[in-house]
């Protein structure tokens, strides 16, 4: 099916097509349009999950994670505070490894109370355990939500996928969508759900002889995901024609300066490269997609690294990680927090104006 839809509209969708078993829905600004589309789904008879309007975001991740215990396909949406109040829920569920799957439109962290783009509240949660990918258009929301499903359930991963698109400049954008037709996922087969057929019980303390051992099999999980992750990619470009990896490259080959960005940023970074390489300058876009696990990131040339965050005493945060794994110089560029805007023309500026190394507030420095 061909549609003009919003990112929030693509990833009701996706949910739709991915058939889950149950929905814990709670709303908040700018992610509230996802769970009203899965509501009219469900009211209309299209969506045949249970749908539950809970309290709160944290009772709504808590309810995801005894329906996935349970061995049933699960979803949920937040944002921001909400995505916080969740936070003691993230562990649980990573830990326990459920294959929920849960969309976060990025918003900006209060204080003061901001309801624009910001990555700092995925990336605040950067080390709960799941895995997370980041989105920048339309169709990219629609089927990373359908690959994520396909990622967490596989059995050698077993964990949670956080799915983030940026908060009205990709939520509330309308561009064209081209859903799936027929069935994409498997059913879900649990290996340790719960099962009334065959009870047993399982203790709720982890000693020091063991709690250790349990993390270390939830790092190699994550380690596994990343081949996972090639194979579904793999998989839907075969059924799609639509080509996705863990770091999308534009015009970086012959590259002297690469813009490293995630979402929409590094969609506009792309404008600014072409109006620079008709200048003279050789630039390239390396916008990282999956983020935990993070992927080989390994390009020739001056990196200039574009946060939509801060991680505060410390610096960017997709900087950091771009640091520590290459030990190369970076130009570290925050830019955009709490939705300031940003256009090419401050991305073709930024390039022009930057240094080897170093770090720059836009819009301040």
């Amino acid at each position: 099916m061909k549609l003009i839809a919003t990112g929030n509209e693509a990833v009701a969708y996706a949910v739709l097509d991915a058939s889950p078993d149950f929905i814990a829905a709670y709303p908040i600004t700018p992610q509230t349009t996802i769970v009203e589309a899965l509501a009219k789904f469900k009211e209309s008879g299209k969506l045949k999950a249970t749908y539950i309007p809970v309290e709160s975001e944290h009772s709504a991740l808590s309810a995801c994670i005894g329906a996935g215990s349970m061995g049933k396909r699960t979803f949920t949406a937040t944002s921001s505070q909400g995505l916080l109040y969740m936070a003691e829920m993230l562990h649980w569920a990573s830990n326990a490894r459920l294959p929920i799957v849960m969309a976060n439109v990025n918003r900006a962290l209060a204080p003061g109370w901001n309801l624009w783009a910001d990555l700092s509240d995925s990336l605040s949660q950067r080390d709960a355990g799941w895995l997370q990918l980041y989105v920048s258009t339309v169709q990219e929301a629609y089927d990373t939500i359908l690959m994520a499903y396909r990622i967490s359930e596989d059995p050698n991963v077993l964990l949670p996928v956080m799915v983030n698109l940026e908060g009205f400049v990709l939520s509330h954008s309308a561009q064209p969508l081209e859903t799936l037709e027929g069935c994409y996922l498997e059913p879900l087969d649990l290996p340790h759900r719960l099962d009334t057929g065959t009870p047993h019980t399982l203790g709720n303390v982890a000693s020091p002889n063991d709690y250790f051992k349990l993390r270390r099999d939830a790092e190699n999980a994550a380690r596994k995901s990343a081949k996972v992750t090639r194979k579904a990619e793999k998989e839907l470009f075969e059924l799609t024609g639509r080509a996705y990896r863990p770091v999308m490259e534009y015009r970086c080959d012959d590259a002297d300066v690469i813009i490293a960005a995630m979402g929409v940023f590094a969609r506009e970074a792309e404008a600014a490269c072409d109006i620079l390489r008709d200048k003279g300058v050789k630039v390239g876009v390396a916008r990282v997609r999956q983020f935990r696990p993070f992927p080989e990131f390994d390009f020739d040339g001056r990196l200039i690294v574009i946060d939509r965050d801060y991680s505060y005493g410390c610096g960017g945060i997709l900087a950091q990680e771009i640091r520590a794994r290459t030990g190369k110089p970076v130009y570290s560029v925050i830019a955009g927090l709490g939705g300031q805007d940003m256009t090419y023309k401050d991305f073709v500026k930024i390039v022009i104006e930057s240094r080897e190394e170093g770090e720059r507030w836009w819009g301040i420095d």
